[in-house]
């Protein structure tokens, strides 16, 4: 089991507002390191962004400019209780929004299930601006069912009995951080909610679009690095294979697990660091450009 913290990089916590709400993230690398080759990774649904760090470790270590956000309603960013605040397409225009903070013309955009489908917005709010897509585990057709199972009743608890999600907050504030794992460290960050906002950031997403229609999918351009779990019942397989054959210029990686990214990184950091390389390699590639092989969703080894 792999618990390192990644290479050391310089590091820095930055914020930005959308109207009132402040949003808060982390950069990799630096400008003169990553230049212009910016990567931006977005967290699961209800995690923290910290859950990204070793992989931004490495991919600025290996000459990227790395930023990892606090979507609203996550982490150490504004969680407010309105449900109208949550959305996909709200995300993906707070990543645009994130972008401009940066002064970035062009990124690499995804993350892992809410930060995937998200990727998947940015790309088609503002194609223009993605440079290609890490997709982890994005939740789609396929996971309707599962993800109703598995975040209703979190909606329920929340609205109906949230002393529940006020006690396992309190309960996970009070382990040391400093004598967690990276892993543990976001757990317990995971656990640490409150009531309110995260009831309205469930039933956000619980009503609206989960991503774009797969009729607008096969119209992104951009190159892709899918990376699907089997075994996962809330993020199918079989979600993330449709998804690299609906996309023109994607690759579809299949994990051992759900826990092979989380406990034995190594194999797919490596692809995820080849993939980056090989988008900023060809220079300044714009959607639309055929110089990645199109490989239509094939498994590589």
């Amino acid at each position: 089991m792999s618990s390192h913290p990644g290479p050391h990089v310089a590091e820095r916590v930055g914020q930005f507002f959308i109207g009132d709400d402040r949003l808060e993230y982390t950069e990799f690398g630096s400008a003169g390191r990553g230049g212009d080759r910016w990567v931006v990774l977005v967290h699961g649904q209800l995690m923290p962004r910290s859950m990204h760090d070793p992989l931004a470790r490495v991919l600025a270590a290996h000459g990227n400019h790395v930023v990892t956000v606090d979507l609203l309603g996550h982490g150490r960013s504004d969680r407010p209780e309105d449900p109208r605040d949550y959305s996909m397409t709200a995300f993906a225009e707070q990543v645009v929004a994130l972008l401009d903070h940066l002064g970035a013309e062009t990124a690499v955009v995804g993350g892992t299930s809410l930060g995937a489908n998200v990727g998947l917005e940015v790309a088609v709010l503002a194609p223009d601006r993605v440079q290609g897509l890490l997709l982890e585990m994005p939740v789609l057709d396929n996971a309707v069912e599962a993800g109703i199972l598995a975040f209703a009743p979190l909606l329920f608890t929340a609205r109906f009995a949230p002393f529940v999600i006020t006690l396992v907050a309190a309960s996970s504030r009070l382990v040391p951080r400093r004598f967690a794992t990276h892993w543990g460290r976001v757990v317990l960050d995971t656990l640490d909610q409150r009531p309110g906002p995260m009831a309205a950031a469930v039933h956000g997403l619980f009503f609206g679009r989960i991503a774009p229609p797969a009729r607008t999918r096969r119209t992104l351009p951009h190159p892709a690095l899918v990376v699907g779990h089997p075994g996962d019942p809330i993020h199918l397989a079989a979600d993330a294979r449709m998804v690299a054959d609906e996309l023109a210029r994607a690759s579809y990686v299949e994990a051992s697990s759900i826990l092979e990214w989380r406990l034995r990184p190594q194999r797919l950091t490596a692809r995820t660091v080849d993939f980056v390389d090989e988008v900023w390699g060809r220079g300044t590639a714009q959607p639309g450009d055929t110089h990645l092989e199109e490989v239509g969703g094939a498994v590589l080894p």
